[in-house]
């Protein structure tokens, strides 16, 4: 064995055990599951409620997030915004008015918002009651910085 194949080895080794290392680090790998709307808990807060779903990597993503946000009439989670992850909205009940491409647009009960990546955006319920809404969020690959 000689000098050079030692370094290959090492060098080898120590790549491995990073690799291994990241992926302990960043969670169990979500597989195929089922999320039953029964057992999600609302958690109240000024706004409305959020029922929290799942924030986990996938055998593709870094991160898979879902939540669930009930909006009181005339609320609004946040001022808006933009971020690097990409998401999408789907109302399940209730009007809201979203800011997409600089416009606000009124959509309803299933309609799906598309929310860009770094897209200034936002969200409100304009209606006289409740508005509910899936979000599924999604890191790809290297997005995530070291936690």
């Amino acid at each position: 064995m000689t000098r050079r194949d030692v370094c290959v080895a090492l060098i080898a080794s120590s790549l491995t055990l990073g690799a291994v290392a990241a992926a302990s680090a960043r969670g169990p790998v979500m597989g195929s599951t089922i999320f039953d709307w029964n057992t999600f808990t609302a958690t109240p807060n000024q706004t409305g409620a959020v029922r929290k779903v799942v924030q986990q990597p996938t055998a593709t993503l870094d991160e898979l997030e879902i939540h669930i946000t009930t909006l009181n009439p005339g609320a609004t989670p946040h001022a808006p915004h933009q971020h690097p992850d990409e998401e999408l909205l789907i109302v399940k009940e209730g009007t809201v008015e979203s800011l997409v491409n600089g416009e606000l647009k009124r959509v309803g009960p299933g309609s799906i918002i598309f929310q860009a990546a770094n897209q200034l955006h936002s969200i409100r319920n304009v209606g006289d009651v409740p508005a509910t809404y899936h979000v599924i969020k999604w890191n790809s690959p290297g997005m995530l910085k070291a936690r």
